[in-house]
């Protein structure tokens, strides 16, 4: 039975849900504020049914954001303190880019430097050259002036690691409910007090939406607006911006044995993340797919049996 109060209510048990209910809990408890039992998860279908569940996996602090940086840092040492819990296999991971991109891999690297994270670069085409084929020996992207190795970081396979992070939040005394669809919002003076479900009306103090790409919905639910006005750092204001946009990310599984990529030495290597600007060209025909940047990555993955990766997501353009 679907509780029909709590002091927190989460909407969401992906990757945003449970994480936010396993450290509010503890910090309930570490500050005598309270336990997991002043927090409810609540999903429309469970845990890991969406995006969090058919998610990449990758873990890594290769971002161009500054502000991301000890984030990042911070996120790889959580993940790194139950890699068993959270099916996570900290192989590494490589940025490796053209010319184009060398300034910018240059800067995330000097970065990650200034706060202890544990990376190399190796910088220059005939350097970049020889360290990848030191680790592949078959390896033949051509155009590389820049790889950032960095030595933390890798991969959890999606829906275990959900359902790890779950137990965990379980174990503090969380309550997580599925099968339960948000309906509506009650509102009092402009704050949540209470969350209306196909379940029943459940009060609160405080609600957190972790909902992922249908945010959108609660926004909807909350009368915000669909458009806004975006001023950009130069001061130039464009109204009527779209509040949301929806990407298609372009990811799948190769039916090969996930065993067979391993590097020169035999190990599993790092995830591996390309962007190219040289011609793309398919292996089959001969043709040309693309002439303008590209990007791929790709990763063992033993969750489905083969090598999992994606290339760059496409906008979707829907009423």
């Amino acid at each position: 039975m679907t509780p029909q109060q709590a002091r927190f209510v989460i909407i969401g048990a992906g990757i945003h849900g449970l994480s936010t209910a396993w450290h509010l809990a503890r910090r309930l408890k570490a500050t005598g504020q309270g336990s997991g039992q002043d927090v409810l998860v609540i999903d429309k279908q469970g845990i890991a049914a969406g995006a969090s569940g058919v998610a990449c996996g990758v873990i890594r602090n290769n971002y161009f954001q500054p502000a991301m940086r000890e984030l990042m840092a911070h996120s790889v040492d959580v993940w790194e303190s139950d890699p068993e819990a959270f099916s996570y296999h900290p192989v590494g991971y490589l940025q490796i880019a053209p010319e184009s991109m060398r300034a910018d891999v240059g800067q995330i690297y000097t970065e990650q430097q200034a706060i202890g994270y544990t990376s190399e670069l190796i910088d220059g085409p005939e350097a970049s050259k020889t360290y990848l084929t030191n680790l592949f020996s078959d390896w033949q992207a051509p155009g590389i002036s820049v790889v950032l190795h960095e030595k933390r970081g890798g991969y959890a396979n999606n829906v275990a690691s959900m359902r790890g992070l779950a137990a965990k939040a379980a174990a503090e005394g969380v309550t997580i409910q599925g099968g339960v669809t948000v309906t509506g919002l009650t509102l009092d003076g402009g704050a949540v007090t209470a969350v209306e479900t196909d379940a029943g009306t459940i009060a609160c103090k405080q609600l957190v939406v972790a909902a992922g790409p249908w945010v959108r919905d609660f926004w909807s639910m909350l009368d915000l607006p669909s458009h806004i006005s975006v001023t950009t750092p130069d001061g130039v204001t464009r109204p009527d911006v779209p509040m949301w946009t929806y990407w298609a990310l372009q990811e799948g599984t190769l039916d090969v044995d996930p065993h067979t990529f391993t590097d020169n030495a035999g190990n599993l290597p790092p995830v591996v993340h390309v962007d190219s600007d040289e011609p793309l060209y398919d292996d089959i025909d001969g043709g040309l797919i693309t002439d303008k940047m590209w990007g791929i990555y790709y990763k063992p993955d033993f969750n489905f049996g083969g090598v999992q990766g994606g290339a760059s997501p496409v906008p979707i353009d829907r009423p």
